[in-house]
């Protein structure tokens, strides 16, 4: 659209309006993206609150600089959103954990690769053998000897790479409810608990008894939003509702000496997203409510051995962030 005659605006207006043009150039040469990688078969899979799922090649999404606005992906109604990022090579299975806690494998080529902006798939239906009212809680990409799992009051389970069966139920979900997250692990990590209030715990994994165990207390109000195996010389990046983010190192976060307790101050938020386990070198890829997804460096968020409010890793306008996930390039 071409600029109108201004000619006969007021000059404190035209001086407001000549402003805004300058913060949209700035902000849209900072949010460009740079070059496509080469065609991988790692994909982009995004899932949304009520089960639908897409896969798109990595390469389709441009990185930009932190800050930037992102892209339009997963396209839902309006009264759906993103839940879950997370990568995976074409040739892959992935395991979903079912509301009942229940293990599925489902193939990655399962799924139809689509363009970045485009509907996904029901998930459920790739899914046979599901139960009434059962749905899936939390998908899982890549495999190590272990996967910890938390439930929303707080316990933490572990459990064999071998005991991984279809159809196989992880713990008891009428005593301690649906899983809410899960992670990979070696079973010499550490695992790291954060809450939606920005509370944090860490801990060694192998104090998790078979029965599982209590990881965190959690305080009135709050709500635990992530899990995630770590070393003690790791770093862990936390993602805020606002698109602020920071590098958290665990040199500068104590490990409990037994898991229970109530949490440390891991980020200053009220409404903390997610927290993922990261390396010098890995691309994150933020979504947002309305569907928008940014690609950047995390090595753009400078780490940090105290507590900070994060720096700004994606531009919101009427809209939250709401999932990660983590690119090993």
């Amino acid at each position: 659209m071409e600029r109108p005659d201004l000619a006969d605006v007021d000059e404190t207006v035209l001086a407001y309006i000549e402003y805004l043009e300058e913060q949209l150039s700035s902000e849209e040469s900072r949010s460009a993206p740079e070059p496509s990688e080469d065609p991988t078969t790692i994909n982009v899979l995004t899932r949304s609150a009520q089960g639908y799922i897409k896969r798109t090649p990595r390469h389709f999404y441009g990185r930009q600089k932190r800050g930037g606005m992102g892209v339009f992906d997963l396209e839902m109604s309006d009264d759906d959103q993103p839940v879950q990022v997370l990568l995976a090579d074409e040739s892959a299975e992935l395991i979903a954990l079912t509301n009942f806690a229940r293990v599925f494998r489902l193939p990655v080529s399962a799924l139809p690769a689509s363009e970045v902006r485009a509907k996904g798939q029901v998930l459920g239906d790739l899914i046979p053998g599901l139960h009434d009212k059962e749905s899936v809680s939390w998908l899982m990409s890549g495999e190590q000897a272990y996967m910890a799992l938390l439930s929303p009051r707080g316990y933490v389970f572990t459990k064999s790479r071998l005991f991984l069966k279809d159809g196989v139920q992880l713990y008891d979900t009428n005593k301690y409810g649906p899983p809410v997250a899960a992670c990979w692990s070696g079973g010499q990590d550490d695992l790291f608990l954060v809450t939606r209030q920005g509370q944090g715990i860490r801990f060694v994994e192998k104090q998790v008894p078979k029965g599982g165990i209590l990881g965190m207390r959690l305080d009135e109000g709050d709500a635990f939003v992530a899990l995630t195996a770590v070393s003690p010389t790791g770093s862990v990046f936390l993602f805020t509702a606002d698109g602020k983010g920071t590098v958290r190192l665990m040199s500068g976060f104590r490990q409990n000496k037994s898991p229970g307790a109530g949490g440390k101050v891991a980020i200053k938020s009220e409404d903390v997203v997610t927290a993922v386990a990261v390396n010098e070198g890995d691309d994150i890829f933020a979504i947002s409510r309305l569907g928008k997804m940014i690609r950047f460096s995390v090595d753009d968020v400078p780490p940090k051995t105290g507590v900070v409010q994060g720096v700004n890793c994606m531009t919101l306008r009427a809209d939250e962030a709401t999932a990660v996930g983590v690119a090993v390039l």
